[in-house]
């Protein structure tokens, strides 16, 4: 069975958070050269260690690889006067908010050792939040053209996304992740086009939004956590 280091970051800045996925998934890669050469040799193979990301962010915007800059609402003043970061990154998917309240996960898990099937990944991902909502009463499904986790349409409330994802994935070795709103302040996604998606009918929510209270987060952090052994079939080192 695979294991799995994880480490709660608590708030840190997203430089410093992207800057530490990228360190790993370095040491990842260097180890898989490093065990391709073991084996033809025929030396025995060096440990592969996955990591599991979880963290908070300060208010900030990232965007995507296929994201359009114009989903940004504010301009550099608007940013500055806000007290958001802005970040072009490497990860797929369009624009996104991260900030308090907020569960930011980041897998860096070598799929060489799990399944080589970027989809099915994204799904699992997807999955560990569902049956966490599902943990506190709340239907969380998909949509089949847009990654993510969303609340179904109920009565006069629109489809809800509750958790935003985009990966990247190096020879197999995944970084980036999820971003699940637990106790996030939703006025900061007035500030962009959420995920792209500009449609009447679509908007964001919370846990907490959805159960009307405060939610406790580490509560959240041993469900998802749970469910991603589940799922992955990996223990915590």
């Amino acid at each position: 069975m695979q294991q799995v280091v994880f480490k709660d970051l608590g708030r840190i800045s997203y430089r410093e958070a992207w800057d530490f996925q990228q360190q790993l998934l370095d040491e990842a890669i260097r180890r898989k050269r490093q065990n391709r050469e073991r084996k033809e040799h025929g030396e025995a193979p060096v440990p592969v260690v996955h990591h599991l990301l979880f963290c908070e962010h300060p208010p900030v915007i990232t965007l995507g690889r296929s994201g359009a800059e114009g989903n940004l609402l504010l301009d550099e003043n608007g940013l500055r006067e806000q007290g958001i970061e802005f970040f072009k990154i490497n990860r797929g998917g369009d624009i996104t908010y991260h900030g308090p309240g907020q569960i930011v996960g980041y897998p860096i898990f070598d799929l060489d050792e799990f399944f080589t099937d970027v989809h099915r990944y994204v799904r699992c991902l997807e999955e560990a939040t569902i049956r966490t909502l599902a943990e506190y009463g709340i239907e969380g499904y998909r949509i089949g053209e847009y990654t993510g986790v969303w609340l179904p349409q109920q009565g006069w409330l629109p489809k809800r996304k509750i958790c935003a994802i985009g990966v990247h994935l190096s020879r197999w070795v995944t970084m980036h992740g999820f971003a699940f709103n637990v106790n996030t302040d939703l006025n900061y996604f007035h500030h962009i086009v959420p995920c792209g998606i500009n449609d009447s009918d679509k908007d964001v929510t919370s846990l907490a939004k959805e159960l009307g209270h405060t939610v406790d987060e580490n509560e959240v952090k041993r469900k998802l956590k749970r469910h991603f052994a589940e799922l992955f079939g990996f223990e915590f080192a």
